[in-house]
């Protein structure tokens, strides 16, 4: 394990930044810095699976990859950029403002090498599929904290659906109060309340659907 990834890894957010900032100035490839402080997301991920972090470490780990990525993402632009591994439609539904475990997914998922495009909380079914058919995005993520959160959900499936995009498009909705009944119900084809396992399954469908 890098330095850098050790420190994120650890929350160290002074550490991360100085590292960042000493890696850009020897040269070091834009591309290099991403791998670790992905490698020190990816840590976080696990140590939060073992129980040893939890929800507030999930958070302020992501404020530290989000504040390297912001230095680094501009020296990125003109080079040699990161292969996506797939490309991800994420919002909270219509009817719904709750934000934080989108926006934690959001990171975790932008760490993992997915190419996300947030489009925020209160989100109409129609700005979902306008978001599939403009991006060709293969997987979809919507979030919801509220039970009328479920009906919109299943408005968002089947205006997929009638979009034509249904066998195109894989579909996870999380949530706190999100389970398996309400992932069939709505007519996704995963369901999480964890971020990190919410991770894992849109790599299962980057894998699926390339």
């Amino acid at each position: 394990m890098s330095e850098l990834a050790d420190a994120i890894a650890e929350l160290n957010e002074d550490e991360a930044k100085r590292l960042v900032r000493e890696k850009i100035d020897a040269g070091v490839e834009p591309l290099s810095i991403v791998d670790e402080c992905r490698e020190g997301m990816d840590i976080v991920g696990g140590r939060y699976k073992n129980k040893e972090y939890f929800l507030s470490e999930l958070i302020v780990s992501g404020e530290i990859f989000k504040e390297a990525m912001a230095v680094v993402e501009p020296l990125l632009k003109g080079g040699k950029q990161a292969e996506s591994l797939s490309k991800m439609v994420l919002g909270t539904v219509k009817g719904d403002i709750h934000n934080i475990g989108k926006d934690i997914v959001g990171t975790l998922l932008t760490a993992a090498g997915f190419e996300v495009y947030d489009l925020g909380i209160d989100i109409a079914p129609s700005i979902f599929v306008d978001k599939l058919v403009e991006t060709g995005a293969p997987i979809l993520g919507m979030s919801g904290l509220l039970t009328p959160s479920f009906e919109s959900m299943k408005e968002t499936v089947k205006a997929v659906e009638e979009a034509g995009l249904r066998d195109k498009v894989k579909i996870i909705v999380g949530g706190g109060i999100v389970t398996e009944q309400v992932g069939k119900y709505v007519g996704a084809d995963a369901f999480t309340s964890d971020g990190p396992e919410g991770v894992e399954i849109c790599k299962k469908f980057a894998r699926e659907t390339k």
